[in-house]
């Protein structure tokens, strides 16, 4: 039987640093269409939830690891609101330094 396990392409594997940086909580800005006020911040895990004057409003905060991304992202999906970006931002920095979506 042929062996079906991938092989990492070259460039792609995960090293150890990558581990330990997954490891840490990541900050984010998620920016949703629509207004939501701040008495969904327990609900959205206590992000901070800031009004902007475009009609959208973006989730700030520390994020433990990707399943509690990913967990973020499904109850804004389950509320219907449309998904502008996900940005993975520096603490204490407004910078985004790439825009996963």
């Amino acid at each position: 039987m042929k062996d079906r396990r991938q092989t990492p392409i070259a460039g792609n594997a995960v090293t150890e640093k990558d581990r330990k940086h997954s490891l840490e909580s990541q900050v984010y800005q998620i920016r949703i269409k629509g207004y939501l006020n701040s008495s969904w911040s327990e609900w959205f895990e206590g992000l901070t939830l800031t009004p902007e004057e475009d009609g959208t409003t973006v989730l700030t905060g520390p994020v433990a690891d990707q399943p509690a991304l990913h967990g973020l992202l499904v109850k804004i999906r389950d509320l219907g609101l449309p998904l502008v970006s996900v940005n993975c931002v520096k603490p204490n920095e407004g910078e985004v330094p790439g825009q996963l979506i």
